[in-house]
């Protein structure tokens, strides 16, 4: 895969985007959210399928070697936190959200909304089935699968449909203004 300096340096930028977003903490009830979901929904959007998941790819490598970018922070050890599940789907959900909003002749809000439900979904099917294996199978802490759907993604739902409208929103204005590659 080669990819052009401009592209370089977009997907770089990206990659900060994330790392800060996953800093940005939002308090909502007795939950805090984070703007990691919002900026690799914008990654596959306007990077496209294959720049926009090498630039969430990027980033899990990066806190995966110990750069402290990820929530908790970093390292190798990462990959048996259960949320270790919704960085894989992040990357899944920016190459597959790149795609289907490439293949759109006209992008509108409803479509690109519906792009980002569908990086929705894959994101909670890899995270919520990581989060349970390894809260009971590595962590030793059990959780039942009903709880892990509730606590994981039912309660996540509401503010996840707002930064995949967002999402949607804005990358209808940088689609518009030419600033999609």
């Amino acid at each position: 895969m080669r990819f052009a300096t401009k592209e370089i340096t977009l997907a770089a930028l990206f990659v900060a985007f994330i790392a800060i977003g996953a800093y940005i903490k939002i308090p909502f009830g007795s939950y805090v959210y984070t703007l990691q979901f919002f900026f690799t929904l914008m990654a596959g959007l306007v990077l496209g399928a294959k720049l926009g998941a090498f630039a969430v790819l990027v980033y899990v490598l990066m806190g995966l070697v110990g750069i402290p970018v990820f929530t908790s922070g970093g390292g190798p050890q990462y990959v048996l936190n259960p949320t270790f599940g919704y960085l894989i789907g992040f990357i899944i959900q920016a190459y597959v959200g790149g795609k289907f909003s490439r293949n759109i002749k006209i992008p509108n809000f409803k479509k690109l909304f519906a792009v980002n439900l569908i990086g929705l979904v894959i994101v909670y099917v890899l995270g919520i089935s990581w989060f349970y294996a390894a809260s009971n199978y590595i962590l030793n802490t059990p959780i039942s699968a009903w709880a892990a759907i509730f606590y994981c993604g039912i309660v996540q739902i509401p503010p996840d449909l707002l930064l995949a409208a967002a999402a949607a929103r804005i990358g209808l204005k940088l689609y518009r203004a030419g600033f999609w590659i």
